[in-house]
């Protein structure tokens, strides 16, 4: 059970003072040879559980919504993903011996491009939900959950999902959080309260100019992200989050088509190895992301 502690000083405390708005303070991408990443080798037995025409072809494809620091974002290149799911999968292709190549689309476009085969894998901070999992199957690597971010001072008086009622909000098109702001609005009208208006975007830097400029009162994202997103934007003049305890928490998965078992293996079991291993553990320090670190890897152990 979530506890009300101090949620967001203990996430601030894990995100400390970032140098600039592109990449996190000390953000191992940034170095390369200082990454973590590096130091993963080759595991024969588990590149031996990957599907003969993943292992022919050398390459898993990969599927991202390339905009959510610090989990996946472009360097300040424009052009190469980094972030701390980015290293994860890096470090997943080294154990399996497969080179990651990302393909940046829609949020909303990632399931039906799984299904259809276009890409094999999806990493961008999906929650592994009993609904998507009707669709395609997860290997959870992360947790997390909705935060609320407001405008810096907090001018409309958001201090609990409750205050959402009669707002308009910001939320990613296709992600849990718009699923959430809808229930919200449900909720508000059922109560005699005014509805949560949604404004749904494929654009993080949009839904930020909204909340900037007044046009939507708050923005869902997950907490990693907004936290980040408070801290830096302006250098941390524009927004803060709300003292909450994460909303709806669940894991984040790594998504693979059904038909695909195989590889959904081969992923968890990699990814469990660089857990043992402390490889995991030293990527998340690496991104300051340690408050969502897992121990055991599962396939499909959303709610």
């Amino acid at each position: 059970m979530l506890r009300r502690i101090s949620v967001l000083a203990a996430a601030l405390a894990l995100l400390t003072a970032c140098g600039g708005k592109d990449e996190p303070a000390g953000a191992p991408a940034a170095s390369g040879q200082d990454s973590p990443v590096s130091a993963v080798a080759k595991d024969d037995k588990l590149a031996a559980e990957l599907p003969p025409e993943i292992a022919s072809a050398g390459k898993i494809r990969i599927g991202s919504n390339i905009q959510n620091p610090p989990n996946n974002f472009y360097a300040a290149d424009g052009k190469t993903p980094i972030g701390s799911e980015v290293d994860l999968a890096k470090a997943i292709g080294r154990k399996l011996g497969v080179e990651m190549v990302y393909e940046d689309m829609a949020f909303g476009s990632l399931i039906t491009s799984l299904q259809a085969g276009r890409i094999d894998l999806t990493m961008a901070a999906m929650n592994d939900t009993k609904e998507r999992q009707k669709s395609i199957d997860f290997v959870d690597y992360f947790t997390s959950g909705i935060t609320i971010m407001i405008q810096k001072g907090n001018p409309a008086g958001i201090k609990s999902p409750d205050d959402l009622c009669g707002k308009a909000v910001a939320v990613n098109s296709g992600s849990s959080q718009e699923t959430y702001a809808k229930e919200r609005s449900t909720i508000c009208t059922q109560q005699g309260k005014g509805e949560v208006t949604v404004a749904a975007t494929d654009s993080d830097t949009q839904n930020q100019n909204q909340l900037r400029t007044g046009r939507v009162q708050a923005i869902l994202n997950d907490l990693p992200t907004a936290v980040y997103v408070a801290q830096t934007a302006g250098d941390g003049k524009y927004f803060e989050v709300v003292n909450l305890p994460p909303i709806n928490g669940g894991p984040y998965g790594i998504g693979v088509n059904k038909a695909n078992p195989k590889l959904a293996k081969a992923v968890q079991l990699a990814l469990q190895s660089l857990v043992d291993d402390g490889t995991y553990t030293k990527i998340l320090q690496s991104w300051n992301v340690t408050q969502g670190a897992i121990q055991k890897v599962a396939i499909n152990g959303g709610p």
